[in-house]
């Protein structure tokens, strides 16, 4: 059986509730349910701006969780502080700006290597193991690896906007990628180079010595092509799964993307 952790994202299960700013729905019983029903890993996000996970959720998710956890962070000195010293299983360092819906690409590993190599050794000296959410490229790749990161996170986005542009009805919504509106066999030749790029990424990460994660966008109908690829061994997935909950309950939604992942 191939060996792949499902990191479950309960971001959005915060997401909700700070739209009312009431504790409801309750992270924590979203965790429980998370450990129990198939998450091998919880992965949170403490963000700038605290837009859901709360400085607080972060300390009673690392309290109570059995399970390992990964938090992405930025760069930021005051979060990197608040990192090391809770010390996580793992801190992921993602790219971050205020006014963005979600995360829109990988960190620039080579703009910033000077504040992500600082990033890395303060975690470091706090015994935190380091992943690299970054751009599925060689570049990236080879850049993680001499900044002294143990793990790179791909990020699927780019796959996943393809395929839901090919696959979907996205391009008949409100929420349509503009950019991405191409005639479809010019999508299919684009999704074919963004699943092939990220295999020779993955394949380029595990020869020089890094693990490797895979997320962003990923959901039930297209999770399946990356789950090819040998060289991924962990996938963190969050929003499709909160989504799906809303109409299974979160359990199910957990046990099915268990199923979908567990080849």
């Amino acid at each position: 059986m191939r060996k792949m952790t499902l990191g479950v994202n309960i971001d959005h299960v915060a997401v909700l509730r700070e739209a009312r700013r009431v504790n409801d729905p309750d992270i924590l019983q979203a965790l429980y349910v998370a450990c129990e029903n198939g998450a091998q890993q919880i992965t949170i996000h403490l963000r700038e701006d605290r837009r859901h996970i709360q400085d607080s959720d972060v300390k009673n998710i690392l309290e109570h969780s059995k399970l390992p956890v990964n938090l992405e962070c930025s760069i930021n000195k005051e979060i990197l502080n608040i990192v090391a010293s809770l010390r996580p299983h793992r801190a992921t360092l993602v790219p971050e700006k205020r006014e963005e819906v979600t995360t829109e690409g990988g960190l620039d590993v080579f703009r910033y290597e000077d504040a992500i190599k600082y990033a890395i050794e303060q975690l470091h000296d706090s015994l935190v193991p380091v992943s690299l959410f970054v751009d599925p490229t060689i570049e990236a790749m080879e850049r993680s690896k001499e900044l002294g990161a143990e793990m790179v996170e791909l990020h699927t986005g780019l796959y996943s906007n393809l395929f839901a542009m090919l696959h979907s009805n996205l391009p008949y919504s409100n929420h349509a990628v503009e950019e991405l509106r191409f005639p479809r066999n010019e999508l299919e030749v684009r999704l074919e180079k963004a699943l092939h790029d990220i295999n020779i990424a993955a394949l380029h990460a595990k020869k020089i010595g890094l693990e490797v994660a895979a997320g962003h966008g990923l959901n039930y109908h297209n999770v399946e092509p990356i789950m090819q690829i040998e060289a991924i061994t962990e996938l963190n997935i969050g929003q499709s799964i909160i989504a799906r909950s809303v109409f299974t309950g979160l359990a199910q939604a957990i046990q099915e993307m268990k199923r979908l992942t567990t080849r």
